[in-house]
């Protein structure tokens, strides 16, 4: 072979071998798992918050970030069986909204990170400590404990006739077992009587009997996601039985609620978008504090209030972070 000839072709050679040199110094697209207990769509504040979160820190989803999102549908014995398929699919992060879907992909591994959102991690047994999470799991903490006798408070002031009161509650969930537990102690210093009504799946259809029926003076909402999807037909039946009723959800007296009392989980969905992007880039979740809310929010819808009957106190209304009228 002629000299020039074998340089003609050992370059033809090095310049075909270049798009492989570069495909293969790609760097791999990060791929994010979640999963949501209840029916796509009804995930709101994940759906808003946290992809504005992403967005706001240079994510753009199917391009630089993949994001394998799994619903259960109201179906929370399938919760363990989505996690372990992400798992097979070799996800860098999980992000579990809830206590139990946090505990369930807790149990699923000790390696890949997590970024729950939950009420009371730490009673939940998710987290050592708030400073100090150790093992796989951070994220954040709604402290929604702490809401429970506050629930009441509000409820107790908005409609100072109510005497018996139905809670609504997942008893598998740590945080509202809490929840219930502080609202029972407080109850009778308020005047008031509960009544505690379970969601799991076999009890639903018994315990929203138990509220149609009369004697009912008012509703308390935990804030389990698997109550989430129930809220419309919970406003709809508090409006047929003119029942006061106060959500955790924040956008629950928007569509309709007599009040709502919770943290502002947009927010909250925000910060877990930058927990996500801070393992991905090498953090460990041991070593990030788990953040806890500093806003919430009290909202009031006075529409509901007086088809409702309620003269709402002026003092009450003046604390509010929004009135609906």
């Amino acid at each position: 072979m002629k000299r020039r000839d074998f340089i003609t072709l050992l370059g033809a050679a090095v310049v075909a071998a270049l798009p492989l040199a570069g495909h293969a110094q790609q760097p791999m697209v990060p791929r994010v798992g979640y999963v949501w207990s209840g029916v796509r769509g009804t995930d709101v504040y994940y759906q808003t918050g946290f992809r504005q979160g992403l967005a706001d820190l240079g994510y753009v989803v199917g391009r630089n970030l993949l994001l394998e999102e799994r619903y259960a549908d109201g179906k929370p014995e399938r919760v363990p069986a989505l996690i372990a398929e992400l798992l097979t699919l070799d996800v860098d992060v999980l992000v579990t909204p809830g206590t139990p879907t946090s505990q369930a992909a807790q149990r699923a591994t000790s390696t890949v990170p997590i970024v729950c959102m939950s009420g009371d991690p730490v009673r939940a047994g998710l987290v050592a400590s708030l400073a100090r999470p150790g093992g796989n799991i951070t994220g954040l903490s709604q402290l929604s404990g702490d809401y429970g006798v506050k629930w009441l408070e509000l409820l107790k002031e908005a409609a100072p006739k109510a005497h018996r009161i139905a809670v609504l509650w997942n008893p598998d969930n740590p945080t509202t077992a809490n929840q219930v537990e502080l609202m029972q102690k407080a109850a009778p210093g308020l005047g008031l009587e509960l009544t505690v009504l379970s969601v799991r799946l076999a009890e639903i259809e018994n315990s929203f009997a138990s509220l149609a029926e009369s004697g009912l003076d008012g509703l308390v909402v935990t804030d389990d996601p698997s109550l989430i999807p129930l809220v419309p037909q919970l406003i709809a039946l508090t409006a047929e039985r003119r029942l006061p009723a106060i959500y955790p959800f924040r956008d629950s007296a928007q569509r309709g609620g007599l009040m709502s009392y919770s943290a502002n989980l947009f927010k909250l969905w925000q910060r877990a978008a930058a927990y996500v992007d801070r393992i991905l880039k090498g953090a460990r979740p041991a070593e990030l504090p788990v953040q806890q809310t500093t806003d919430v929010t009290l909202n009031i819808n006075l529409k509901t209030a007086k088809a409702l009957g309620l003269d709402i106190p002026i003092t009450l209304l003046a604390r509010a972070d929004e009135v609906i009228e």
